[in-house]
């Protein structure tokens, strides 16, 4: 994975003074970063058998469209309040700068539905695990994590359980 690592780019004090942003965009522009980033994601989703992949907006829709393509499944995006046109619910959670919300449709997940959850960042949890209680509440089923990078340092991994958890790239 180092050399996809060499792809990340470091934007200090974004979005706010004092955060270092982990910048994929170098990643997605060169072919063979992102092809082998999604292929090295696909084959750790084959393992979970996923019925669906929940993208978190917005970096998540990059990599969850493509691995729901790759794996012949559905793709839920889970969006910011107000973007999504039908009913929706709605979950709030903590970010390490503040606090957001996010919503999927209300028929989004099906009962038992096994769905696999990917962003692009795993820092301090809170996004993933909003979306976990997300599907948990529409009875479906949270099959795993998938991410990019995990800000290992910010311990993420603890608000997400049990729950078999996936990073390409991990900072300490």
């Amino acid at each position: 994975m180092k050399d996809l690592e060499r792809l990340i780019r470091d934007i200090p004090d974004f979005p706010k003074p004092g955060i270092i942003f982990k910048d994929i965009t170098p990643l997605l522009k060169d072919p063979g970063g992102f092809r082998a980033t999604i292929e090295n994601l696909e084959a750790e989703a084959k393992k979970i058998r996923p019925d669906a992949i929940l993208g978190i907006e917005s970096r998540g829709f990059v990599f969850g469209g493509a691995l729901a393509m790759r794996l012949g499944c559905g793709f839920i995006p889970a969006r910011k309040p107000g973007k999504l046109p039908y009913q929706t619910d709605r979950e709030s959670y903590s970010l390490e700068y503040g606090t957001n919300s996010l919503e999927i449709h209300k028929d989004a997940v099906g009962p038992g539905q096994r769905i696999l959850i990917v962003d692009d960042l795993l820092a301090t949890g809170g996004t993933a695990a909003a979306c976990a209680r997300l599907v948990a509440r529409q009875k479906g089923i949270v099959a795993g994590f998938l991410f990019v990078i995990e800000l290992g340092f910010l311990d993420g991994r603890k608000q997400l359980g049990d729950i078999p958890t996936f990073s390409l790239i991990r900072y300490s």
